[in-house]
């Protein structure tokens, strides 16, 4: 499974892509609006960081204005995937931009008939928003799996890429169904790490290594 990294900063997205845990970025109005910086110029900061795809989102909510938007953005960099809502002024906008050679990504899906449509409208990455299904007490991962069932079903090529990420376990769980991508913030990313049973074995490593009184350097 691919690691997108959800945010606007660079200082974490430079930390991870150090370790090889950078296969993208994704960003959104909220996180551009967080980092404080001009979105045009962030933007293409993280396109020279990293080679991957970063997805850039539009802010209009009109096709015409979603196209005209997409066609600027792409223009940053060649690993622009533009970022449309699943709304259909924003399939209609994924059809021409992606017609035109663009990547996009298609965000704010919540359902498989969402999401079906989007991979007819020629989207690259489909987002279903897992955390968000969480909070009303619906099941997120039940949308990935119904979605890689369906994208299987038909050879679509579209990509699926667990957003809303809000835990290790959705993490993991994603990885178990088969999305093809899990985008989430750095802090999620470097936890994958964490194990109490690490932190334990290393504490007693380290009070048997000091009672030999060895260096190693």
């Amino acid at each position: 499974m691919k690691f997108f990294v959800d945010t606007a900063e660079i200082d974490a997205i430079a930390e991870l892509n150090e370790l090889g845990m950078v296969d993208g970025v994704t960003t959104n109005p909220s996180l551009i609006m967080k980092s404080g910086r001009d979105i045009l110029e962030v933007t293409k900061e993280i396109c020279d960081l990293v080679d991957g795809p970063v997805s850039a989102e539009v802010v209009s909510l009109e096709a015409d204005e979603m196209i005209a938007e997409g066609r600027k953005l792409a223009t940053i960099a060649d690993n622009i995937a533009v970022k449309v809502p699943l709304t259909w002024a924003g399939l209609k906008a994924c059809k021409t931009l992606s017609d035109e050679g663009n990547m996009v990504n298609v965000t704010l899906c919540f359902s498989a008939n969402q999401a079906l449509i989007a991979a007819k409208a020629g989207a690259t990455f489909i987002s279903p928003f897992i955390g968000r299904l969480d909070d009303i007490n619906l099941d997120g991962m039940e949308l990935i799996a119904d979605i890689r069932d369906i994208y299987d079903n038909y050879g679509f090529e579209t990509q699926i890429l667990a957003a809303s990420i809000r835990s290790v376990n959705h993490m993991s769980d994603a990885a178990k169904i088969g999305a093809d991508v899990a985008t989430a913030p750095p802090a999620v990313i470097k936890k994958l790490a964490d194990h109490p049973l690490t932190d334990a074995g290393l504490a007693a490593f380290m009070k048997d290594w000091e009672k030999t009184g060895q260096k190693i350097l």
